[in-house]
């Protein structure tokens, strides 16, 4: 859900302050996840997936794109995640045609979607102290149960005739409170599964996973919403989260990185804040993610109404919208998990500006099939972007302050949609749908050029620190 190329040359990594001893060295950590040690036979699995006691030559036999699925704890997470996520992404559609067929407005929609993420914008750094703080399996229990009902919420809302636009909104709200401590968690959770040779593979496969649940809800969601109505996908999403609770029930805790969890003391959550923006290697990706994720990364907004408005259409063609996109992106997502971890930052600024390029070509799009076309892009331009950036805060994150370094790139990759979601809502409704990806794709190309010389220098001093 989140290479054999081996790791990237030694840097010297960033300290958060006193982040206590490892209970185990790093061959230790190695011998648990990825089944070499003296326990890592097969004791049943999820759709197949246990363990066959021969992790080690199977690694060799995948491909280097999919290498992290030969650890078992991450596979179960992988599978786990994508039906859960294929179920999230009916939701999403479901509630944007339901805001849409509730009060017709841009901006209300912008504003509703904007309200999942406002919980976010002010509790995130908090939700990472949480997931630093406390076991991370366990939290996602909890996490994931309250997600199901809050679907079933929906569904009764809709199946009794009961929709409004303000009860919309109070659900969506809640939703955000549970994601506040869910997403750091989550994120997090990949580095406690994977080695960190394979963690670059793992976070990208986990995005890889994302959109091919996004290709195959898109596209369910669009055909049920157009025959059957919104209270199915909002029913089927709240059985999807089954599959992520089975998974975390059968990892094995025994098998994942040891982590050490840091003590109650006061500041904490300062703390995590001084040491990402005293740290260039986490500081310039947050800023680059800040950007995109506010104005580029609207799509939930974006893209129903340029299908509604540019194109003259409706849920169906939103549907094929978000599954082309999602192809896009599971193709590029397999060709950033083949490279392993990435060598220099600056490829993070080239990742942006081809990423603005195709957004742009999106937002100009005369006719659906070349829409589609561009849409392709843009899906390959977002996992690259979104994959390196996150690839680049945990490989730079000590593992006692991971879990808040993830909560500030929830924040800056979803939290900023309080201010976007009801910008490019008000752009698209005042000046046209298109201009809505306009203002999102020409913003991260410029930003691509401005970082490319700072992302540059960090390389250069990372270089000579290497060879010091």
């Amino acid at each position: 859900m989140t290479g054999a190329t081996g790791p990237p040359p030694a840097q010297p990594q960033p300290q958060p302050p006193s982040p206590g001893p490892e209970p185990s060295g790093p061959r230790t950590a190695a011998a648990r996840v990825t089944g070499d040690g003296p326990d890592h036979g097969d004791h049943g699995g999820l759709g197949g997936l246990g363990d066959d006691g021969k992790g080690a030559a199977r690694a060799h036999r995948l491909p280097r794109a999919f290498s992290s699925l030969s650890i078992r704890n991450y596979r179960l997470y992988f599978w786990g995640y994508a039906v859960s996520i294929a179920g999230t992404w009916m939701q999403t559609l479901a509630l944007a045609f339901l805001v849409l067929r509730l009060t017709g407005s841009g901006a209300d929609l912008g504003i509703a979607t904007a309200a999942r993420y406002l919980p976010l914008a002010l509790l995130g750094p908090f939700g990472g102290l949480i997931a630093d703080r406390y076991d991370r399996r366990r939290l996602l229990y909890v996490t994931q149960s309250a997600s199901a009902a809050v679907a079933l919420a929906f569904a009764l809302m809709t199946a009794l005739g009961a929709a409004s636009f303000t009860g919309v909104v109070a659900l969506s709200l809640a939703l955000g409170v549970l994601t506040v401590v869910d997403n750091p968690a989550r994120q997090s959770l990949i580095g406690d599964l994977v080695p960190r040779e394979r963690l670059a593979n793992a976070v990208t496969l986990n995005s890889v996973s994302v959109n091919l649940a996004r290709v195959l809800g898109a596209a369910a969601g669009g055909a049920l919403v157009a025959g059957v109505g919104l209270t199915t996908c909002f029913v089927l999403n709240a059985a999807s989260f089954a599959g992520v609770l089975v998974s975390l029930v059968l990892m094995r805790p025994a098998e994942m990185n040891p982590v050490d969890r840091p003590p109650r003391e006061k500041g904490q959550v300062r703390a995590g804040l001084r040491y990402a923006f005293r740290t260039p290697a986490l500081l310039l990706p947050l800023v680059m993610i800040t950007v995109t994720g506010a104005l580029a990364y609207e799509f939930p907004v974006t893209l129903p109404l340029v299908a509604r408005g540019a194109l003259h259409g409706g849920a169906g063609t939103y549907g094929a919208m978000a599954a082309v996109m999602g192809v896009g992106a599971v193709i590029g997502g397999l060709v950033t998990a083949s490279r392993g971890n990435p060598r220099r930052s600056s490829t993070l600024a080239f990742a942006a500006a081809g990423w603005g390029v195709a957004i742009t070509a999106a937002a100009f799009a005369p006719t659906l099939p070349w829409e589609l076309l561009a849409l392709l892009f843009v899906g390959y331009g977002s996992i690259s972007f979104n994959s390196l950036s996150k690839t680049a805060l945990q490989l730079a994150a000590a593992p006692a302050m991971r879990g808040r370094v993830m909560a500030l790139w929830a924040l800056a990759w979803g939290g900023t949609t309080v201010i976007g979601g009801p910008l490019v809502g008000w752009v698209a409704q005042d000046f046209g749908s298109r201009w809505s990806l306009v203002i999102g794709g020409v913003p991260t190309i410029v930003l691509g050029i401005l970082m490319l010389p700072a992302l540059r220098r960090m390389d250069h001093s990372a270089g000579q620190g290497a060879s010091a």
